[in-house]
């Protein structure tokens, strides 16, 4: 009887020699099987904590020489998913659908790692970004400074001057030749200006002011203080009321009050006033006496422009001409004092240099005075000018606002100081 060796039980204590017995060779590979974790049945629900991972697929046999997965072989057939289906169920080969991938968000309160930016919830539309962006600067990055303004004048200054060179002419031609056609332009200037102010009172405050018995009355006015003095200029402002108030009463009764006290009020501003140019002309010095008036008032008008516009900080009426300064109205009395003492002490027989200074500081005061009372005027009306007649200027009123309330102070200084020969 042959010997045979002792073979251990398989699952003994010896080694597994069980390999060894095998055939092996090119055509006996050994190829490892797949395992498969039990399934639940169709319909049961999972146990917890035996789902698997979200966004995760069931392993599938992959057989070799073909690319579509088959599920697994079991006892009945199986659905996509590799679960169970029921009984006489049509196995089905199709892909599960890819489900979205999601980076993992920080939970509320938790910091955003630096450098990362937090993502909008799934389904959110994201905005378009711009295809041209304008980078702002930087906030500590240096600004250019702002380039300095030059300081306007508001007007054109050379027509300005221009228009000032030619009334300077015709007014001292007219005063050194011919007294009377310098009394023609006054007139002239007070019919102008008469028109401007009543064209403004009726655009915007419709006041029906009554021009025709206002030019004809302050031409007459101006000539009958030519030649009756004060008394006439007197009498032809009292006439020229009248036939205001005579001629408003051909007109309906409303307005009739507002109509003829502003017709009034024109009366005594511009011809009652221009009347005294005309009597400064009637003394034996009176071109002398004209040109000290025109030269005392254009001297404190520059001065004020020129200083203000230089050394002007502080307002002098901000609400009524936000142009004009102190400091302006320290340069109108500085010059106009100057200008003073030498016209009183050069161009008017008998003066003396000092009556010339109390007649500059006269001038310069009751010039920017005028200057402020039509700046009222113009602001009640709501207009910048009277008229547009003068290029650089306005109209002829612009012109005169500071010449009609000096004429009677000059007049009124130069007699007391030289008397009215």
């Amino acid at each position: 009887m042959p010997i045979v060796p002792d073979v251990p039980a398989y699952g003994g204590d010896q080694d597994d020699t069980r390999g060894a017995a095998r055939l092996s060779g090119p055509l006996f590979r050994d190829e490892p099987q797949p395992q498969y974790e039990p399934q639940p049945q169709y319909g049961t629900p999972p146990q917890y904590g035996t789902e698997p991972p979200y966004g995760t697929q069931p392993p599938y046999e992959r057989r070799p020489g073909h690319g579509t997965p088959h599920p697994p072989e079991g006892p009945g057939p199986y659905d996509s998913y590799g679960t169970q289906a029921p009984a006489g169920a049509q196995p089905s080969y199709e892909q599960p659908q890819q489900q979205p991938q999601y980076e993992p968000q920080p939970r509320y309160g938790q910091q955003q790692p630096y450098g990362t930016q937090p993502q909008p919830p799934y389904g959110t539309p994201q905005p378009t970004p711009s295809p041209i962006q304008n980078p702002e600067p930087m906030p500590d990055a240096p600004q250019p400074p702002p380039a300095p303004q030059k300081k306007s004048a508001g007007r054109d200054l050379g027509a300005a001057i221009g228009v000032g060179v030619g009334l300077g002419a015709v007014i001292i031609a007219s005063l050194f030749i011919v007294k009377a056609v310098f009394v023609g332009v006054i007139a002239v200037a007070v019919v102008v200006g008469l028109w401007e102010l009543t064209s403004r009172l009726q655009e915007r405050k419709e006041i029906k002011a009554p021009l025709v018995p206002l030019a004809v009355g302050g031409a007459a006015m101006v000539v009958a203080g030519y030649v009756r003095g004060a008394e006439g200029a007197w009498v032809a402002m009292a006439l020229t009321a009248l036939a205001v108030l005579v001629w408003r009463m051909t007109e309906p009764p409303e307005g009739y009050l507002k109509d003829v006290t502003a017709g009034v009020f024109a009366a005594f501003y511009v011809p009652f006033l221009a009347t005294f140019v005309a009597l400064l002309l009637t003394a034996h010095d009176g071109p002398w006496r004209v040109l000290t008036f025109l030269l005392l008032t254009v001297v404190s008008d520059t001065g004020a422009y020129a200083v203000g516009w230089r050394f002007g900080k502080h307002k002098l009426a901000p609400r009524i001409s936000p142009g004009k300064t102190r400091e302006g109205l320290f340069g109108a009395v500085s010059f106009s004092m100057v200008a003073g003492a030498l016209c009183m002490q050069f161009l008017i027989d008998g003066g003396h240099w000092w009556q010339g200074l109390l007649l500059g500081l006269a001038v310069a005061a009751s010039a920017t005075l005028g200057d402020l009372g039509e700046s009222m005027i113009k602001r009640d009306l709501g207009i910048k000018d009277m008229g547009t007649l003068l290029p650089g200027h306005g109209g002829i009123m612009d012109r005169l606002d500071s010449l009609l309330p000096t004429a009677p102070v000059v007049w009124l200084l130069l007699v007391l100081f030289v008397g009215s020969a």
